[in-house]
């Protein structure tokens, strides 16, 4: 890597929970710090715990938006904050900062600027907006197809797959996680993260939640996170009588305590990172979720969880009551998650791939 002294980087994110993106921007921003870097963060959302951890991490924050979606108003506070800062680099995380720092692009320079995605790009916007990226790094083979296949040409993509620890939560017991989040002590937990939006395909969740009370009842289930969808799936879950056992957050402040202490992290749509698939990976949680970019990539099949055709519907279901109802399965998958972790997705390798990909643009 070259010498990063007086190199500054401001990192435009949403306001996220502590893991999946909002986990990878934490890990990501302490190695540039550590390689002598000067990180800024601007976030553009409400929301989340991720400013607040950073903030107290000694990170400066930047807060351009009060509301739960990109507005206006936060995508033009960008130029002036980066005025101030005066990055050489803006690392966009995310296809929706993706397309905001695409659309300022002329006022932006002359930094540089870098998207980060860990889902393919979707329509022609946010195509346009990567192909005015100087870098794209993309966390599998998978996405940089994606974004190929929108005009990205190859040689401006970094494949780099994400490294992921254990999360230091704050020692919080169970029965005080229970108390605070609503949940009964007593009860196996299961643990679902993911934008409430159509991609998430939270319909299988819900009718996965269904079937596996009639196999298996007293679990429960949190659902964190936030989206347009909210409405229409709180009036299904009404519908199906789920609500007394599916416990659905926008933000969640005590994610990482909650990792390490739910049977089952699963995933029903293609999400970043698979939400939560990844963290589970060093608490050794077991996981089950519908075949997609992320499951295929931080699962292996059998082994540290279970990857599942969406059709039929009855296997997702399944596949989890089987390792809510075997603790010998549920302790093999553990096991072997935690082994993953370190063999597949070791921290100190990928932050420095990640470090260096940014450098290369200023060499």
């Amino acid at each position: 890597m070259t010498q990063a002294a007086g190199r500054s980087i401001l990192m435009v994110v949403r306001g996220l929970d502590a893991v999946g993106t909002g986990r990878q921007i934490e890990l990501v921003a302490a190695g540039f710090r550590a390689a002598g870097w000067r990180v800024h963060i601007a976030v553009t959302t409400s929301g989340g715990t991720v400013a607040e951890r950073l903030n107290a991490a000694g990170f400066p924050v930047h807060r351009l938006g009060a509301r739960p979606r990109v507005d206006p108003g936060a995508t033009a506070k960008l130029p002036f904050v980066v005025r101030s800062v005066g990055p050489c680099v803006i690392h966009a995380w995310g296809r929706s900062q993706a397309r905001i720092v695409g659309g300022l692009r002329g006022l932006l320079r002359p930094a540089l600027t870098v998207c980060h995605l860990a889902v393919g790009p979707r329509d022609r916007f946010t195509a346009w907006s990567l192909r005015r990226a100087d870098r794209v790094i993309v966390t599998s083979a998978g996405v940089a197809g994606r974004c190929e296949a929108f005009g990205v040409r190859s040689g401006r993509i970094d494949i780099i797959p994400p490294g992921i620890d254990a999360a230091a939560g704050t020692t919080r017991s169970r029965e005080e996680i229970a108390r605070r989040l609503g949940l009964r002590g007593d009860s196996p937990w299961t643990l679902c993260v993911a934008p409430l939006d159509a991609e998430a395909r939270l319909e299988r969740l819900l009718w996965a939640i269904d079937q596996l009370d009639v196999v298996h009842r007293g679990v429960e289930h949190v659902l964190v996170g936030a989206g347009p969808l909210q409405p229409r799936l709180m009036r299904r879950a009404r519908v199906q009588q789920l609500a007394e056992r599916l416990h659905v957050m926008p933000h969640c402040d005590m994610l990482p305590d909650l990792l390490t202490q739910v049977r089952l992290v699963w995933q029903s749509g293609d999400v970043a990172y698979g939400g939560a698939l990844l963290d589970a990976l060093p608490h050794g949680i077991p996981t089950v979720a519908v075949a997609s970019d992320a499951a295929r990539q931080f699962i292996e099949d059998d082994r540290n969880g279970r990857i599942v055709p969406a059709d039929p519907e009855s296997e997702f279901p399944r596949r989890a009551f089987n390792i809510l109802e075997d603790e010998a399965l549920a302790g093999r998958y553990g096991t072997a998650a935690r082994a993953r972790a370190a063999e597949a997705f070791p921290l100190a390798p990928a932050l420095e791939r990640h470090v260096a990909a940014v450098e290369r643009l200023l060499s």
